[in-house]
């Protein structure tokens, strides 16, 4: 028991039940981040002031930082194991969507932990610590305009284009992560696992389509 998380299977193990952390964290992010599309942007920029003054928001801020690196440094390790244990050739090629989706796994996480970087130096860094956000007052009280920084940056014809390409690439990752991190946690069944595979597919197409929309949408009619 004691050396189980430097086992392969403690690894996957880490690296699933961090994913499904992070597969909550987007059902968050994009409900609050639909709220820019409203026409007042005073909705958005209190939630997004809610969530970065509100203590217990920054513990859990700090244990989502925690878990998405887990499940970076976790999901390299596995990859350069399974490259090292995979034959140079293979007599027979699999060509289930399974082995499909599972043998770009790595190349996707690249992308979007790059993606992921230069949002938050975009955003996250540069509203809490560059500067360059204009302040408004609601009830008297300074919040960053976070909405117009976010409107600023999706009316730019290339950033819209990355966005949607990089979103498009998440979802890619999502799909085949979904249903594999519950194998992995043990949840496998001839009964459930259709039903897993299921919610993962409605769920990446959800979380995709949802946050793809918001820069499409400023971009043509925000």
């Amino acid at each position: 028991m004691s050396n189980i998380f430097s086992s392969s299977v403690g690894k996957k193990f880490l690296m699933s039940f961090a994913g499904l952390f992070l597969v909550v964290f987007l059902v968050v992010h994009l409900s609050i981040n639909l709220l820019v599309l409203k026409e007042s942007p005073e909705a958005f920029n209190k939630a997004a002031h809610f969530m970065s003054t509100n203590p217990v928001i920054r513990i859990m801020e700090i244990v989502l930082f925690g878990g998405f690196l887990i499940h970076m440094i976790y999901g390299v390790i596995v990859s350069i194991q399974n490259m090292i244990a995979r034959p140079i050739n293979y007599k027979k090629t699999n060509n289930s969507q399974t082995s499909y989706f599972s043998k770009y796994m790595f190349h996707t996480a690249v992308v979007i932990t790059i993606f992921l970087v230069l949002h938050l130096l975009d955003f996250y860094i540069r509203a809490k610590y560059i500067g360059g956000v204009e302040d408004v007052y609601y009830e008297g009280i300074k919040h960053h305009d976070l909405a117009a920084l976010v409107i600023a940056r999706f009316h730019i014809q290339w950033v819209v284009i990355v966005y949607v390409i990089a979103l498009l690439i998440l979802g890619f990752h999502l799909h085949h992560g979904f249903q594999s991190a519950f194998q992995t946690l043990g949840l496998n069944h001839p009964v459930y696992t259709p039903v897993i595979k299921a919610a993962g597919l409605i769920y990446t197409i959800l979380i995709t389509l949802g946050f793809i929309c918001i820069p499409i949408l400023i971009y043509f009619f925000k």
